[in-house]
C-alpha cells in the first residue's frame, strides 16, 4: 500500500451535495468497506480526505461522498482529467466471506455508499440480501442497490418516498443470519442494541474523523472491550461483540 497518482474520469453531483467520483485504480485488491485517502493536486489543504469505496470496477474505483467541509468542497470542484493522489485501500472491511444465508444491510445517509460493494460481494456468494436505506430527504444510489438486493426498503425523515421515519423502524433483526450497518452513530447504536437483544451477529462501520488513515495520528479512536483502538487501522468495520457504546 502506497501513495499513487490517479486520474479523475468523472465527478458528478447526483443529489444535493452528494457526488459520485470515478478514478483509475491500482491493481491492489479492494475489500468492501475499505476506504482511501484522497487529495486533488489543485487542493491547497495539507491533509487528505478519507472516502469510502462505493463501487469497484476492473480498472476504476468509484467513491460517493457528501460535501461537508472545505476538503470535500475542493474535491467536488475537481474535473475529469484532473490528477488526484490516492492512498489505499485502507482499513478492515466487512467480513462478507464469514456470513451466509439471509443477510441484512442497513445504511443511513452518507453511510450508504460503503454498503454497495459489500452488497455485490454478498450477492455473488449466493446470499439472500435485504437492504434498508435511510435518508434525510433526497434519495441517491437507489437504482444500484435495487439491482443486487432481493428486497429493498427505503425510509426518509422528510422526503415523500418510502417509509416516513427512521430506517431502523423497519428492521427485524431476528429474520437474519447477520446484519451489516453503516451511518450515523446514533442509528448504528440502535441497530447494535436490536441485534444484541435478538442475538444476531452484527458488524458496524464506524465513521470517525481521520487525518492520516494509517494509524499514526490516533485521532480516530473507538472504544472496545479490548480498550481504545484506531478506526482507520483496526476498523473501520468492527464486530458488535467488541464495540462499546
Amino acid at each position: 500500500m502506497e501513495y499513487y497518482q490517479s486520474e479523475i474520469i468523472f465527478n458528478q453531483e447526483i443529489a444535493p451535495d452528494i457526488f459520485l467520483m470515478e478514478v483509475t485504480r491500482n491493481k491492489e485488491e479492494i475489500e468492501p468497506g475499505q476506504f482511501f485517502m484522497l487529495k486533488t493536486w489543485r487542493d491547497e489543504l495539507t491533509l487528505m480526505r478519507p472516502i469510502s469505496v462505493y463501487n469497484v470496477l476492473p480498472k476504476q474505483v468509484q467513491f460517493m461522498y457528501r460535501v461537508a467541509g472545505k476538503g470535500t468542497e475542493l474535491l467536488s470542484n475537481a474535473k475529469p482529467g484532473d490528477a488526484i493522489q490516492l492512498l489505499g485501500p485502507l482499513g478492515t472491511g466487512f467480513p462478507y466471506k464469514e456470513v451466509h444465508g439471509e443477510i441484512a444491510l442497513l445504511g443511513g445517509g452518507i453511510g450508504i455508499p460503503p454498503l454497495f460493494e459489500t452488497a455485490k460481494k454478498l450477492k455473488a456468494l449466493n446470499n439472500k440480501l435485504t437492504v434498508y436505506l435511510g435518508f434525510k430527504k433526497e434519495l441517491f444510489a437507489i437504482d444500484d442497490f435495487a439491482g443486487v438486493a432481493d428486497h429493498l426498503f427505503i425510509a426518509s425523515e422528510e422526503g415523500e418516498e418510502g417509509y416516513r421515519g427512521f430506517i431502523t423502524d423497519l428492521l427485524r433483526p431476528e429474520k437474519f443470519d447477520a446484519v451489516f450497518t453503516c451511518g450515523p452513530e446514533v442509528m448504528m447504536e440502535k441497530v447494535w442494541r436490536m441485534c444484541k437483544e435478538k442475538q444476531v451477529p452484527v458488524w458496524l462501520s464506524m465513521e470517525r474523523r481521520m487525518a492520516c488513515g494509517i494509524g499514526a495520528c490516533l485521532g480516530c479512536n473507538c472504544d472496545t472491550i479490548h480498550g481504545t483502538v484506531r478506526a482507520c487501522k483496526e476498523g473501520p468495520v468492527f464486530s458488535g461483540d467488541v464495540l462499546v457504546f
